[in-house]
């Protein structure tokens, strides 16, 4: 078994990597040559989550699980909130092939969904990119979708104010005027990325306006929501996988409500494959609804393991 290090991570898996790897998983998904196990998800107590995601990528031959989740009082120990890490096994034996520390694989492989649900179904003149949350993931967040599309400004809003000032540094790396803005000004966004850990709504039917797509991207869990439900009410709705949506993305809250039926949700990977067209209007509301699958985190997770291969890096251990 080979483990491949956290710290070794970053020079193997590029944001570009993470886009191509993501968008092979929608499309296998798709054609249904992969699938996702059902999620074990936990509350621990005081805003702790922790669970296992997992899969087959049956042309791909990736066979694993990513175990982690969100630790919100790891900020004051020095340490990401997010910790994860990803076990790979050979489907034919079972036996374990890799240990890959998950933590910045997880925030590659969940901004480049997000980005493709932009590149796939956003205006291409969308102009105003909107960010509703400011933590470890918005920046990566942020990142990919200017590579999609040709962003003339951000507006972003966060819970605690101050926190913004990163995001508006690196909208400034990317040569983008950035500004803070309340909830009621997303409006005038054309995109709008939500990356938060809520458990309560922060993005109303109101703040969104006609032809925005919406990339949701925090909502893993159940209980957790981070949109208003009119809003799924009114979009038209896509998915990394739709049983997940339904069950712990934003989409549960539209479901139990009546506003939305699942039978009505895409996945996003009939859009790649083109059984989709995608939008259909300027004007239509379109809806990402990302709980990030374990396909996605085993995908990216062989290609750092491939490159760490080539390379020489990494333990090389026998179980």
């Amino acid at each position: 078994m080979r483990i491949v290090p956290e710290a070794l991570i970053a020079g193997l898996v590029s944001a570009e990597d993470a886009f191509a790897a993501v968008e092979a998983v929608f499309a296998a998904m798709a054609r249904g040559e992969a699938y996702n196990f059902d999620v074990v998800r936990e509350a621990l107590g005081e805003g702790r989550q922790y669970g296992f995601k997992s899969g087959l990528d049956r042309v791909g031959g990736q066979l694993g699980v990513k175990a982690g989740g969100y630790f919100p009082g790891n900020a004051a120990r020095g340490i990401i909130n997010h910790q994860s890490t990803v076990f790979l096994f050979d489907p034919e034996t079972g036996r374990p092939t890799a240990m890959v520390g998950g933590g910045l694989l997880t925030a590659l492989r969940t901004a480049a969904a997000s980005a493709i649900s932009i590149d796939r179904l956003a205006r291409r003149d969308a102009r105003v990119l909107g960010m509703v949350g400011a933590g470890h993931q918005a920046g990566f967040q942020l990142r990919a979708a200017a590579r999609v599309r040709a962003f003339e400004r951000v507006i972003g809003w966060n819970r605690n104010p101050e926190r913004l000032d990163r995001l508006g540094a690196i909208a400034a790396e990317l040569g983008l005027p950035f500004e803070a803005v309340p909830l009621e000004r997303m409006v005038e966004a054309e995109v709008i990325v939500t990356i938060t850990s809520s458990p309560v709504t922060s993005l109303l039917d109101r703040h969104v306006g006609p032809g925005t797509h919406l990339a949701c991207m925090g909502t893993d869990t159940r209980g957790k929501q981070e949109v208003e439900p009119a809003l799924l009410g009114r979009a038209a709705v896509f998915a990394d996988e739709i049983a997940q949506a339904v069950s712990i993305g934003e989409a549960q809250h539209a479901v139990a409500l009546g506003l939305l039926d699942a039978t009505a949700i895409t996945p996003l990977g009939d859009v790649i494959t083109g059984r989709h067209p995608g939008r259909k209007t300027a004007e239509e509301v379109t809806l990402f609804d990302g709980t990030g699958v374990g396909l996605q985190d085993l995908a990216v997770a062989a290609m750092a393991v491939r490159r760490a291969v080539e390379r020489g890096q990494g333990a090389v251990v026998e179980i």
